[in-house]
């Protein structure tokens, strides 16, 4: 079935419909893994957005159990330049399509994704719909369409839960967070409970918890500053904090840290970061649209980590206050594990 691909500046890209047969309207978004298809649309982050992923096929490893960074995906479609229809006949994996069609989230394949990496080049958002016809109206619906805002809202738990293990009890700001992150901090034995974003002070109190994590997520950070700064006033300098991501926005914009707007966002697997200490280039993976101007900070920071495409900061550690903060994600998913020791490092701010 034909279908179309319509973006707010009047371009539309057709080919092939596949996944559920529904209308979606969204934010293009260009999703640069190689691999890991499945991590990247159920990843909470991606929120609200249609990803056009630039590799040139998806689907031929099927979708199983163990790769969900969320129960639900939250995208609303997604564009290919091409996909396998047939997998192994293993009975643990789902083919992509029945997959799609299940979540009821629509997609096209033969899409000349090239060429959709070329219209965001220059923008950090752009509208994007998918339909069957690309007339007149359909593009006066696109013009019309109101991006939701308050995403973290929309995708946070409305309840604490937990992730128990036998280690050090650490409250997990949930801003959008991955199954990856708790399987991080569990293999390192760490009792996490998941809060939601606006959870209070002494919602952290009750728990007694040893640290803080803030996860990734899909919002601004000026939406979730609010929530965040009587956390910060409480805990800072006294309790470990870990924020990646957006939650590594939220420490920044508390430090008064200047954030640059990344045009085009980045949002994928193959970002390579520098640590200033030793030199070492980590491939690492962000899903994030700001990073840290260098020359706003004043603070005498531990560790800095650059990030080679902007020359922007894109992680630190404050030692004496016990504060680490990420753009990316150390736990991939997708992407590799060159990161991972970012979880150490944390580990060790408990000790």
């Amino acid at each position: 079935m034909k279908r179309y691909l319509i973006l707010e500046d009047g371009t539309a890209f057709s080919g092939h419909g596949f996944g559920a047969p529904i209308t979606a309207t969204g934010e293009l978004a260009i999703q640069t893994s190689n691999f890991g298809y499945q991590e990247a649309i159920s990843d909470p982050a991606n929120f609200g957005k249609i990803l056009a992923f630039t590799t040139p096929m998806i689907g031929g490893s099927g979708i199983n159990a163990i790769d969900y960074e969320s129960i639900d995906p939250s995208v609303r479609g997604i564009i290919a330049n091409d996909i396998a229809f047939h997998i192994s006949a293993n009975p643990t994996f789902q083919d992509l399509n029945d997959f799609l069609k299940e979540k009821r989230i629509p997609a096209i394949y033969g899409v000349d994704t090239r060429a959709l990496v070329q219209k965001l080049k220059n923008k950090q958002v752009i509208k994007a719909s998918i339909m069957d016809t690309n007339d007149a109206h359909a593009f006066d619906q696109i013009k019309a369409l109101v991006l939701p805002k308050n995403k973290t809202a929309q995708i946070s738990t409305t309840h604490p839960y937990a992730a128990p293990n036998v280690g050090k009890t650490v409250a997990v700001i949930d801003l959008g967070l991955k199954h990856s992150l708790l399987r991080s901090l569990s293999l390192r034995k760490i009792n996490s409970v998941v809060l939601p974003y606006n959870a209070s002070v002494y919602d952290i109190i009750n728990l007694r918890a040893d640290a803080i994590v803030i996860s990734n997520g899909p919002g601004r950070v000026e939406e979730v500053a609010p929530f965040l700064k009587p956390v910060f006033d409480k805990f800072y300098g006294k309790l470990p904090i870990l924020g990646i991501g957006l939650g590594f926005l939220a420490i920044s914009n508390f430090l008064n840290l200047e954030l640059l707007d990344l045009i085009p966002a980045y949002n994928g697997s193959n970002f390579p970061v520098i640590e200033q200490t030793n030199n070492r280039i980590w491939q690492t993976a962000m899903n994030i649209d700001q990073l840290v101007v260098p020359d706003s900070l004043s603070l005498n920071l531990s560790r800095k980590y650059f990030d080679l495409k902007s020359d922007l900061l894109a992680g630190f550690s404050i030692k004496d206050d016990k504060v680490l903060a990420t753009a990316f994600n150390p736990e991939g998913s997708p992407g590799n594990f060159d990161a991972a020791s970012i979880y150490d490092q944390f580990l060790n701010m408990m000790e």
